[in-house]
């Protein structure tokens, strides 16, 4: 081997046999780097040597330790909760069929810009927000092992031929990149996802061999370099990416210890692998939703985000805002919530600006006169199909022909038409006889859905509050019952069980997003539109000081008649908030999280209420609740694992930036900017008409 010739022992002084040794052996490795070229020869070698570590291990248990500790990124998360990354432009997506070659190309395009984010995020974050970015981003071509921009491989017809996509350090004279200038490799493998659903996660030899020739060859080329490196560079981070998964394989080893045999390279290279290597590689876990977006926060991308920092630390040094330092600011950052939280609560009893009081409205205290009459719950009003119920008010009479009888899981309420005009349709709801509403909880919730709900849409209707997304008043009075009515008065009422029965009739009508779900009708367009506008309401709303305070899946209905594209109304508006003295309903999966602390609303909590909505009616899955205490741990454990985010990330990405935004205002006092998200979304909706812009108004 030249590297090792006797003949060198023989010459010249010490100074100058070193000379000539280090040169000889630097070209014999460059010899033996060159003739190092194919993953699947070197695959093949270590076959015997992955079938005997395999045998060491427990069925189902991994082979090869993870290369960072859970506690390791806990910290590291605490350390990015105040880092932006870029919004990436170009994601990979795994929803719609495509050409293969079509979607590698998307591929690599989202992967080069899912690494340009993450290494210029974490750069700004740690290193400097002033220094230009010193790394650049391209793509593996395998037949030749150089690099190009994606965009160039692509047009030029190289996509079949494109591997990975790698981090370099910038040099002007090699614009594409270097092998030793690379910080890391990220592998293209589309089965990667395979291996999400094993029983330990990891990647079998196909994979772990191609890693493993990749990550070798950047050792081997650092150690050849001229470059000067600020950390050891004897450990390299291969990342195993595909269009949802991804995964982190560290090569670590000292290749001075290889034997440099140029006519035996690739059992050279794994013996060295045997003997003097250390290999680690962690699980595979979801880095991109099914979109596309990347998820930032997950252990999976926390993982590919561990992986870079290091890298960038080998050529870059230490960072000047260490990991510790980031996160020991993670508690603080904690307080300060807790004490703006506190400040908030304190203004709501003083003259503050976050004071939602409506002192024109009367108070919500309504006093029922004591009646003897003896009536029996089972005489609450029950209508059929085809009946006609006949309303008055002071200074009229109509009728209503019961066409449909619905539910709300609560209580039933009709679907019913006018008797002059057959082809309109509202909602009918019967309310209880004012002296059923002491014995019966049930019709205590009828009252806030009848009496309550008339009120609070009649005040709407005297501001002036006009949207589309909003219910509109079309009737309210008493029920006319059958036979002869002996009451006293206009104002009060005779024995007849109905007598004095209240009634609200409002339109549009249309079926319920609980019913949509049921049926499985409820896909992304509706999940968005849905948002954009219930957003729409609340926002009306709040301009006159009032919030609804019981959002849900039954409280949203769809309108698909008399308008071009269906859209979507905010009901239920009887435990809406006028009054800060005013309680909202208690819903252990759909009231937000101060609701159920402190029995009240923060600007925030409707949209938060709304977030909750949407992730059920995307297929998140609502546990079984049974005390306060449950449905506050299960929000703090969904929130701090972002498994709402990822669910909604699931169907739209900007569902998920919507939900991060909800969860950053929870418990502060800012208030809702529901015109921003208003527009952001009116973005996504998708007209059958391009170009047109959706109508918001009423």
């Amino acid at each position: 081997m030249e590297g090792r010739s006797p003949d060198l022992d023989s010459v010249g002084s010490g100074t100058k046999r070193s000379s000539v040794s280090s040169s000889a052996r630097s070209r014999t490795r460059k010899e033996f780097l060159d003739r190092f070229v194919n993953c699947e020869i070197l695959t093949e070698k270590l076959d015997q040597w992955f079938r005997s570590i395999s045998e060491d291990v427990a069925p189902n248990e991994p082979i090869f330790d993870v290369p960072f500790e859970l506690i390791e990124l806990q910290k590291f998360d605490y350390a990015l909760e105040m880092v932006s990354f870029e919004q990436l432009i170009r994601m990979p997506s795994a929803v719609y069929p495509s050409a293969a070659n079509a979607m590698e190309a998307s591929a690599f395009l989202a992967i080069e810009d899912f690494l340009h984010a993450s290494v210029k995020g974490l750069w700004e974050a740690f290193w400097s927000q002033h220094d230009l970015l010193p790394f650049s981003v391209s793509c593996l071509y395998g037949p030749n092992l150089k690099f190009y921009q994606a965009e160039k491989a692509i047009s030029s017809g190289k996509v079949e031929g494109l591997r990975a996509t790698g981090v370099f350090l910038k040099n002007p004279r090699h614009s594409h990149g270097k092998w030793d200038h690379m910080l890391e490799l990220a592998l293209l493998r589309p089965d990667i996802g395979n291996h999400a659903l094993d029983s330990d996660r990891q990647p079998s030899l196909s994979v772990l061999g191609e890693a493993l020739f990749y990550g070798v060859r950047m050792l081997l080329s650092r150690s050849v370099s001229r470059l000067t490196f600020s950390q050891n560079f004897n450990s390299a981070f291969i990342l195993l990416v595909d269009t949802q998964y991804g995964g982190v394989v560290k090569v670590e080893g000292d290749v001075n210890k290889m034997e440099f045999d140029v006519n035996s390279v690739y059992d050279s290279v794994a013996d060295w692998i045997a003997k003097h290597c250390s290999i680690s590689v962690s699980p595979i876990d979801r880095i991109w939703n099914k979109l596309g977006n990347a998820n930032w926060g997950d252990i999976g991308c926390l993982q590919v985000l561990f992986a870079t920092f290091h890298s960038i630390v080998q050529y870059a040094g230490l960072p000047k805002q260490s990991i510790e330092d980031l996160a020991a600011d993670h508690g603080s950052r904690l307080q300060t919530r807790r004490v703006e939280r506190e400040l908030w609560e304190a203004s709501l009893n003083g003259n503050g600006m976050f004071q939602f009081q409506q002192r024109s409205v009367s108070p919500e205290i309504v006093e029922i006169q004591e009646e003897s009459a003896n009536i029996e719950h089972e005489e609450i009003l029950r209508l059929e199909v085809g009946s006609v119920l006949w309303i008055e008010d002071s200074n009229w009479q109509k009728g209503y022909r019961v066409n449909g009888v619905l539910s709300n899981n609560e209580h039933l309420y009709y679907v019913a038409s006018p008797v002059e005009e057959p082809g309109k349709s509202h909602f009918l709801y019967v309310g209880s006889h004012p002296s059923l509403l002491e014995p019966a909880w049930e019709d205590m919730n009828l009252w806030y859905q009848v009496q309550r709900q008339t009120k609070i849409l009649t005040i709407m209707k005297q501001k002036g509050l006009s949207s589309k997304f909003l219910p509109q008043l079309s009737t309210s009075g008493r029920i006319i019952h059958p036979g002869e009515c002996r009451r006293p008065s206009s104002g009060g009422k005779c024995d007849h069980p109905w007598c004095g029965t209240p009634v609200l009739i409002t339109s549009p009508v249309g079926e319920t997003v609980a019913e949509m779900v049921a049926q499985d009708r409820f896909g992304l367009n509706e999940a968005i539109r849905c948002c954009h506008d219930c957003l729409a309401a609340l926002s009306t709303a709040s301009s006159a000081g009032i919030r609804h305070g019981d959002i849900r899946p039954e409280n949203i209905i769809c309108i698909r008649s008399g308008s071009r594209h269906p859209y979507f109304v905010l009901v239920g508006w009887g435990h809406a908030i006028l009054e800060d003295r005013d309680r909202p309903a208690m819903n252990l999966h759909y009231s937000s999280t101060y609701a159920l602390q402190e029995g009240k609303l923060c600007s925030a909590s409707d949209a938060e209420s709304l977030v909750y909505m949407l992730y059920f009616a995307c297929g998140g899955v609502l546990p079984d609740l049974d005390s306060v205490e449950g449905a506050l741990q299960w929000r703090e454990t969904s929130w701090s694992r972002r498994l709402i985010q990822q669910k909604l990330g699931d169907v739209s990405t900007v569902l998920k930036a919507f939900a991060d935004y909800v969860d950053s205002l929870c418990g502060t006092p800012y208030p809702m900017d529901y015109d921003i998200w208003i527009r952001r979304l009116r973005r996504n909706i998708q007209e059958e008409d391009h170009g047109k812009e959706v109508d918001t108004s009423g």
